[in-house]
C-alpha cells in the first residue's frame, strides 16, 4: 500500500507515494553508514555552514514551504509559513553555537592532558508527526546535523510531501546524500529498522504508546532514544491575573494548528473568584475565532488532519459530557467538507473525567475549578502527562513559585508554553524523556568522551 496525503480542507487525495522496497531500504542504511564513516571528521565550521544555507532556504521559501504543509495537514497558511521561518532560526542557532557546544571540554586531573570530547554517534533514525511536519523534524534535525549524525527520516504518511521537500531542502543546502534521507517505510517495519547495527539511536515525537514501542525496541538493541510524547497542559489562571491577556493567550495557546499541539493548554484551572469571568472571556475570544478554509489569510481553524482524528475528539467530547462536563461553546462536528470540528470550550470538568484525564487532540478547552493556588498546582500535577505548563499572575514571585512545583518539563509564567532553540524543550513522566533544543538537545546524540594522556 503506497502513502497517501489527503486535504484535509476537502477529503481530496493529494498524491500518492510508493514504498520503499527492502533493496531501496537497505541502500539507504548502507549509504547512512559508509558516509558517516567517511565524512564524521569534516570540519564543524562547513556544518554550520551548511545550515546557514539551509536557512537561508527556508526564509526565501516560507510561502511555497507553508502552502505544502497547510495542503497536506490543515494548518492555516499564516502558522504554516511561520513554522517554516521558525526552522531557519533553529538552523540558525546551531550554526552560531553548535561549535562551542561541541568544543573539548578541559577537565585538570593529573594526566599531562585530559578532557572530553564530543563525538556523533552516526545514523539516528527520527520518527516524526504529522502536526508540524517541518518544526519537529529540523528541532531534532539541526542539532543533529551540527553535530555530524546522519539523519534517517520516517515521517508521518499524510506528510510525505513535506518530508520530500526537506530532503530536498537540505540537498539544495549542501548536505550530502547520506545525511539526511527519509525512509518511507510501513509502521510496522520501523522496528526493524532500529534494530539494524548501522542505527545507533532513535528520536520519536507522537503518542504514548509509540514511545513505548520504539523504547522497548530500542532498549532490546541498547540503543539511546528521545522521546516527546503527548501532553495535557495545564494553563492556570489564579485570581489575581490580568484575565483579558489570560484569556487571549489561552485562545491562542490551546486553539493554535488547529488544536494539534502536544503542548496546547488543554485544562485551563482558574481560581473560582475569577472561574466565570475568565471563562465569560474565553469563550468570547473562541467564538470570535474563524474557522474555514486555512489557506484564507482570514481564517483562524482549519480542520483536523485526518477524518479518524476527528472522530475521536467527537468521541471525547461526547465522553466528557457524558462525565458531567457542560459544552459551552462548540462541541461539535461542522457539516462541510474536509474534517472541520468547531472550537468548543467545556466547563465542570473534574479529576477522573475524560476531559481531564485524556489527552484530547484538537480545539477543545476543558476548565476546571480551583480553591487556591495550592489546589490549582495539585490539580495540574494529577495527571499522568508532564511536558509544560502555564500559570497566569500578577505576582511573579508566587507564579515562579507555583512554576517550580509543577511537575512538567517546562514551566511558564504569563505566557503559553512555546519551543524556543535557547531552552531545552521536552517532558517527564507519559511525556517522554530526553531534551531537544539548547546545548541538552545537541548532547543527546553525542559521545562524550573521555581522553587522557599522560606524559
Amino acid at each position: 500500500m503506497p502513502l497517501t496525503s489527503t486535504n484535509p480542507a476537502t477529503g481530496a487525495v493529494l498524491n500518492e507515494y510508493p514504498l520503499h522496497t527492502p533493496d531501496e531500504v537497505e541502500q539507504r542504511l548502507s549509504r547512512a553508514a559508509t558516509g558517516f564513516a567517511a565524512n564524521r571528521a569534516r570540519a564543524v565550521s562547513g556544518r554550520a555552514q551548511r545550515l546557514r544555507r539551509a536557512a537561508d532556504r527556508l526564509e526565501q521559501d516560507a510561502e511555497r514551504y507553508g502552502a505544502l504543509m497547510t495542503e497536506e495537514m490543515g494548518k492555516p497558511l499564516a502558522q504554516a509559513t511561520a513554522e517554516a521561518e521558525k526552522c531557519a532560526w533553529v538552523c540558525r542557532y546551531y550554526a552560531d553555537h553548535g561549535a562551542d557546544f561541541l568544543a573539548d571540554e578541559p577537565v585538570d586531573t593529573e594526566a599531562a592532558t585530559s578532557y572530553v570530547a564530543y563525538e556523533p554517534l552516526g545514523p539516528i533514525l527520527a520518527v516524526m508527526p504529522w502536526n508540524y511536519p517541518f518544526w519537529q523534524l529540523f528541532r531534532f534535525g539541526a542539532p543533529a546535523l551540527m553535530a555530524g549524525n546522519a539523519i534517517l527520516l520516517k515521517h508521518a504518511p499524510n506528510v510525505s510531501g513535506c518530508a520530500a521537500a526537506i530532503e530536498a531542502l537540505l540537498r539544495d543546502a549542501g548536505f550530502v546524500d547520506h545525511e539526511l534521507q527519509v525512509l518511507r517505510v510501513a509502521e510496522d517495519t520501523v522496528g526493524d529498522v532500529l534494530a539494524d547495527r548501522r542505527v545507533r539511536g532513535a528520536t520519536l515525537t507522537g503518542s504514548v504508546a509509540a514511545g513505548q514501542a520504539v523504547a522497548q525496541q530500542a532498549a532490546a538493541h541498547a540503543k539511546p532514544t528521545v522521546l516527546e510524547l503527548g501532553g495535557s497542559d495545564p494553563f492556570i489562571v489564579c485570581a489575581d491575573a490580568a484575565l483579558d491577556r489570560a484569556a487571549e493567550v489561552g485562545c491562542t495557546a490551546r486553539m493554535q494548528n488547529n488544536g494539534q499541539s502536544c503542548i496546547a493548554a488543554k485544562r485551563f484551572i482558574v481560581e473560582r473568584p475569577v472561574l466565570q469571568p475568565f471563562t465569560e472571556r474565553l469563550i468570547d475570544a473562541v467564538e470570535a475565532l474563524t474557522v474555514g478554509d486555512p489557506a484564507d489569510s482570514q481564517t483562524d481553524i482549519g480542520p483536523l488532519a485526518r477524518a479518524d482524528l476527528r472522530a475521536e475528539v467527537h468521541d471525547q467530547v461526547e465522553r466528557a459530557i457524558g462525565d458531567g462536563a457542560v459544552a459551552l461553546a462548540g462541541g461539535h462536528t461542522l457539516e462541510r467538507d474536509g474534517f472541520f470540528y468547531a472550537p468548543t470550550v467545556l466547563s465542570e470538568v473534574t479529576p477522573g473525567t475524560v476531559a481531564f484525564n485524556e489527552e484530547i487532540f484538537g480545539p477543545v478547552a476543558s476548565i476546571v475549578a480551583a480553591d487556591d493556588p495550592e489546589h490549582a498546582v495539585a490539580l495540574a500535577n494529577d495527571t499522568r502527562f508532564g511536558l509544560g505548563g502555564s500559570i497566569f499572575t500578577e505576582d511573579l514571585e508566587k507564579g515562579e513559585r507555583m512554576a517550580r512545583a509543577l511537575d512538567v518539563g517546562c514551566a511558564f509564567v504569563n505566557e503559553m508554553t512555546k519551543s524556543d532553540p535557547r531552552l531545552p524543550f521536552g517532558g517527564i513522566k507519559d511525556s517522554g524523556y530526553g531534551r531537544e533544543l539548547s546545548h541538552h538537545g545537541l548532547h543527546e546524540f553525542v559521545n562524550a568522551k573521555t581522553v587522557w594522556v599522560n606524559a
